[in-house]
């Protein structure tokens, strides 16, 4: 199908602008003549005048109308280009700025009309923009360096053994590699299910009470610390039963690394939220630390030295999960250890108009 052209903004508004004054001055004109007509069939009674009255009148009143159109039209082109400047200068910025030059910013004009508000808002979009692509370099960055390590680790006991095969005992060489296996494996989950959340894949929305399942989720494991349970009943959320059951694995592995004898683990319901609090006994988070632990990929220095496994992706996925069901999850204030926080809204009652709101669209380890 060819493209259909059309005039240029700054043509069509010129054109606009002398039709409208052409037409003007010939009303004005034509009702000159009319009242002028009348005026002179006062004076001169029972003398033929033409309609124009008077050929100098008439070129008068027609010079003056076109002078007046042509002013109309140079005055309108010139203000139009003039207006207009700044979103050249918009257009040529943008067409030049790239995936790799996204430091670069549109020229805010010092006028304040519409024209600084597009080029402000484009900056802004640009700051978005430059921060999503930044985020995801350095995700894509400390992606490759977690997964290589797990990698690197085969390798090195696959060439040990295919260089000295006398000397390998297959047993604990099967079992380094399957332990490297199983950490490259839950790092490749993890990935897949950061990247679902990140394309916001609609979910299941049940109505779930939060006690309850919390209670089903903590029967299904043992832990190596005592775990300690205030679940309120009745507490019930619309959510996605299997992404809230992950949440809650992910903050209990995590405070399972790092609590000394006991995790607290608490259900209640508070101003329209219910409300999820994970409590160990470990050594806590430094405030200044509350939200690193939430990168992804981010462990702490203390982590690194005592890390059972965690992948770094623990806590971003609980976080992504509280998002996508509307809700928040944080690190709180706490005598001991490291209190984790999750406040979802609470389900509507049947009898309530409306559908539940429920979607939106690191510590010593991020587990």
């Amino acid at each position: 199908m060819p493209v259909r052209r059309s005039w240029s903004v700054r043509t069509r508004l010129t054109l606009i602008a002398v039709t409208t004054a052409a037409l003007s001055d010939t009303a004005v004109t034509a009702v000159a003549l009319y009242f002028l007509h009348d005026l002179a069939d006062a004076y001169y009674p029972g003398e033929p005048i033409p309609w124009y009255v008077h050929p100098g009148l008439f070129a008068f009143l027609v010079g003056t109308s076109a002078l007046g159109v042509a002013f109309s039209g140079i005055s309108a082109y010139r203000t139009v280009t003039g207006a207009l400047g700044p979103v050249n200068s918009i257009t040529s910025e943008l067409a030049e700025i790239t995936s790799t030059d996204l430091g670069r910013r549109v020229p805010v004009p010092d006028a304040h009309d519409e024209i600084r508000e597009l080029a402000q808002t484009i900056n802004q979009a640009l700051d978005r923009l430059e921060k999503a692509v930044e985020r995801q370099r350095r995700f894509a960055s400390d992606a490759s360096h977690d997964l290589r390590s797990p990698l690197t680790a085969m390798r090195a006991q696959v060439e040990e053994a295919l260089h000295y095969p006398e000397d390998v005992d297959w047993g604990p060489k099967a079992q380094a590699m399957l332990a490297s296996l199983d950490r490259l494996q839950a790092i490749v989950a993890d990935l897949l299910t950061l990247a679902k959340l990140d394309a916001a894949a609609p979910s299941a929305r049940e109505r779930i009470d939060l006690g309850r399942m919390v209670a089903d989720e903590l029967d299904r494991r043992e832990r190596r610390v005592e775990v300690v349970r205030r679940l309120e009943p009745s507490v019930t959320v619309a959510g996605d039963p299997l992404q809230l059951a992950r949440l809650l694995t992910n903050l209990m592995d995590n405070a399972e690394r790092h609590a000394t004898s006991a995790i607290m683990v608490t259900v209640s319901a508070h101003e329209g939220k219910a409300v999820l609090e994970v409590l160990d006994d470990g050594a806590g988070i430094a405030p200044a630390q509350r939200e690193v632990v939430f990168a992804r990929f981010t462990r702490l220095d203390a982590a690194r030295a005592r890390d059972a496994g965690g992948t770094g992706l623990g806590l971003p996925i609980a976080r992504e999960i509280a998002q996508t069901h509307g809700g928040s999850l944080v690190v709180e204030d706490s005598s001991r250890g490291a209190r984790f926080v999750l406040r979802i809204p609470l389900a509507r009652r049947a009898s309530d108009p409306g559908r539940p709101s429920g979607h939106s669209p690191g510590r010593a380890a991020a587990g």
